[in-house]
């Protein structure tokens, strides 16, 4: 995730990506574009122009003097964009010069040379795959949409994961987010972790914390590479915690993981899955992030799957995730760390309550600035499938990690041949035929409604999603978890259609 003020000049990041949006949109452009997607060999390496030309504007090593021609094209672009739209230019130079954040800017590129400029932007490979490293599990979650509990007999060997992690640097992605069951206790994750960093692929890891809490541990992620470390909490009242967690203690594990985190100076975030056992926490869990010092806090949009299917009843009703997604917002103009939700609807309340200023498009916020809020519809809103995917514990494919269909299998197919030709991926990335509202609403491309819930609740991915209030007219007598007298009490004639 990205975040910027307009404080003291312009995000560089997100500069950088409206200047690649708006630098290569004339014919002279495309020219240069189609040239930048070749590929070539120097010292018995192959690679796309595009990677060698970013890899020299950040000095990182040798490149064939094709490379170095079109690196002053990019330069030229990048520094028009810096004075065009005034952004903090050390920063974007800076970001250049991370590998992770390099591979982004390529994809984008090479998403414009292969698709044009899209809404939202098509990208020939997902920027973030979250990879749900092992089945097992030493905690036994309410909400797990894994069941986690045992390794699955099948899951993948270190040889195959080694294989993967490559072949996913191959095909371009920027970021592997590790996730499970708890992919800490598995004895191969160092190990993969280890090569990913080396790869130069931004690494993430969502864990329970249980482990971070040993320093020790905490010290042998940091020297394998880890970047991003989000712990889930999901109450301030550490027995509603434990109860929900499925284990004395794990509260406290929770919080002095995410502590010794901050202290060892990783980027960290606490995530909480929002259900109407703590919808009334908001303002607790959020001065909890304060105290511990972490640097954002991520709000979970619940999703009825896994075991969170024996206590969907405890999901928000779109009128309770409306008031949640407007206080977040305010929250986040009056705290001093990031706050943000999976909810795609997000994206428009900070947009409806900003009057366009605010972009909180899920993997992207900025505040304050409405230059770089046209970004929103060029990356913004649900990502299933379009800038991201998931990796299950056996190598199988799919949209998301609340999304169990299956779209390929890596024991069989390479990643990129599968994000290029599943046809449900394909349907995904266009946001004019999704049903009913979610094709029809003005904030499509902001938002596009939650994909995997439209799937949880209606058993179709392109479908309406059942937790935004836009739908609420056309859904409400079909969610059965929404009670009765709360539809009953509501004037639908007010609501938003």
């Amino acid at each position: 995730m990205y975040s910027g003020s307009a404080m003291s000049g312009r995000s560089g990041t997100g500069v950088l990506l409206l200047a690649l949006k708006l630098g290569f949109q004339n014919p002279f452009s495309r020219v240069v574009l189609k040239a930048l997607t070749k590929e070539i060999e120097y010292k018995g390496v192959r690679r796309r122009i595009l990677e060698e030309s970013l890899r020299h504007l950040a000095g990182d090593g040798d490149v064939c003097m094709l490379a170095r021609f079109y690196s002053l094209v990019l330069r030229t672009i990048i520094e028009t964009g810096m004075m065009v739209f005034h952004g903090d230019r050390k920063e974007a130079w800076k970001n250049i010069r991370d590998p992770s954040i390099r591979k982004g800017f390529a994809l984008i590129i090479e998403g414009l040379a292969r698709y044009g400029v899209t809404v939202p932007q098509r990208l020939p490979t997902p920027f973030l795959i979250v990879w749900n490293f092992t089945n097992m599990c030493n905690l036994r979650c309410r909400h797990c949409y894994q069941r986690a509990e045992k390794p699955l007999p099948n899951e993948l060997s270190l040889e195959e994961k080694l294989r993967i992690v490559r072949e996913l640097d191959e095909a371009g992605v920027a970021a592997l987010a590790f996730s499970g069951g708890e992919p800490t206790i598995h004895p191969h994750f160092l190990r993969v972790l280890s090569e990913a960093s080396r790869r130069g692929l931004y690494t993430s890891v969502a864990t329970n914390g249980w482990t971070l809490a040993d320093p020790n541990y905490a010290r042998k992620l940091k020297k394998a590479g880890l970047r991003y470390v989000e712990v889930s909490i999901d109450s301030a009242d550490p027995r509603k915690h434990d109860k929900f967690r499925g284990l004395e203690g794990s509260w406290r594990r929770a919080v002095e993981g995410l502590k010794t985190a901050v202290k060892m100076g990783f980027s960290t975030g606490m995530a909480t899955t929002v259900t109407r056992l703590n919808f009334s926490e908001i303002d607790e869990l959020l001065d909890l992030a304060e105290e511990i010092g972490v640097q954002r806090v991520i709000f979970f949009n619940f999703i009825p799957v896994g075991r969170g299917r024996d206590i969907a009843n405890l999901d928000l009703d779109p009128i309770e995730r409306e008031k949640l997604l407007r206080k977040l917002y305010h929250e986040n103009q009056k705290r001093k760390i990031d706050i943000f939700s999976t909810a795609p609807q997000f994206g428009r309340v900070s947009f409806q309550l900003s009057g366009g200023r605010d972009v909180a498009a899920t993997h992207f916020y900025l505040k304050g600035d409405p230059v770089i809020s046209t970004l929103a519809e060029f990356i913004g809103g649900c990502g299933a499938g379009r800038i991201y995917a998931a990796i299950q514990p056996d190598g199988v494919v799919t949209p998301c990690v609340f999304m169990p269909i299956p779209v390929g299998d890596l024991r069989k197919e390479r990643f990129r041949e599968i994000w290029e030709n599943s046809p449900l991926l394909k349907r995904l990335r266009e946001r004019d035929r999704f049903k009913e509202n979610c094709g029809k609403c003005p904030y499509r491309f902001i938002c596009g409604g939650c994909r995997a819930r439209a799937y949880s609740y209606l058993g179709d991915p392109t479908g309406p999603d059942p937790g935004c209030i836009y739908n609420l007219r056309v859904l409400a007598e079909d969610l059965k978890h929404l009670p009765k007298s709360v539809v009953e009490s509501m004037d639908l004639a007010k609501l938003p259609h």
